[in-house]
């Protein structure tokens, strides 16, 4: 059984920290890793201790809702409840000397940023929305193009972040809820989990506010729809490729929390609250 390192309160009592999402090595089936609820992302080893032989810190304390894996099986990209993106390194780097805080051992991020700075830089969708950092549900490498790193956000928002020159490349700007007549309810406190196809850059959500799923376009060109220089006026697309390049909402009966695809022929499995 392994578990977290427990942390002390400003009163001197344990504190438990809880595990939020789980990934594995290809190359190391005795290494496991997973982010918890205090802002760091425990590395075990298996064959030697039931606790973390390290952690990846953030230096905040702020849930980290979600964790990545580089193909590579050393870069670990986090992103958190507060809107922060992370980026670790394995193997070191410029701040490879892990370092003491509260009395433990951890390694700090090579990148950390905020992803509404990104968002900002976004001229048009800045003239139209008030870009403020919200909670990141979640992130996922595209299989298919592995430096485009998806991100859905608490309000319904998607994007892609090109990991090589830390760009928003592509965004889906769902209307807010109200906007539809919908009520904000407890959706929101629900996390939701979408899910790369396995070719084509097609990603697929479910809605923060309506019964269905989206299904994005995120192709790494400007011929998607959903890239921020995508002009639809100047795009000379063959009418087999137009109706290839959209994005599509399929109604459901309920709403939906998570979406799998199937590694080969993609089929989408969506699960509901």
């Amino acid at each position: 059984v392994l578990r977290t390192r427990r942390t002390l309160s400003v009163l001197g009592s344990e504190v438990y920290k809880g595990l939020c999402e789980i990934a594995f090595t290809t190359t190391d089936n005795s290494r496991l890793i997973a982010s918890d609820t205090h802002g760091a992302v425990n590395v075990w080893d298996k064959r030697k201790s039931p606790l973390p032989s390290l952690e990846l810190i953030t230096g905040s304390r702020s849930t980290l809702n979600t964790i990545q894996l580089h193909v590579d099986n050393q870069t670990i990209f986090g992103a958190s409840k507060d809107g922060n993106i992370y980026l670790w390194d394995l193997r070191g780097g410029r701040t490879s000397a892990a370092f003491q805080c509260h009395n433990e051992a951890g390694l700090p991020p090579l990148v950390s940023f905020k992803l509404a700075s990104k968002l900002a830089k976004i001229g048009s969708l800045k003239a139209q929305s008030d870009i403020v950092p919200k909670e990141i549900h979640s992130i996922d490498l595209d299989p298919s193009c592995p430096y485009q790193l998806a991100f859905h956000l608490d309000d319904g928002w998607s994007g892609v972040l090109d990991i090589y020159n830390l760009r928003v490349t592509h965004v889906h700007c769902p209307p807010p809820a109200w906007l539809n007549g919908a009520s904000i309810s407890t959706d929101l406190l629900y996390l939701r989990k979408p899910s790369w196809l396995p070719t084509s850059s097609i990603y697929a959500v479910g809605s923060s506010y309506d019964c269905g799923i989206h299904i994005l376009d995120f192709y790494p060109d400007t011929s998607s729809p959903s890239h921020v220089d995508y002009r639809e006026d100047v795009e000379s697309l063959s009418k087999m490729n137009h109706q290839r390049k959209k994005n599509i909402f399929v109604p459901l009966s309920e709403g939906v929390t998570t979406c799998a695809s199937h590694p080969l022929n993609g089929t989408i499995i969506a699960g509901t609250k």
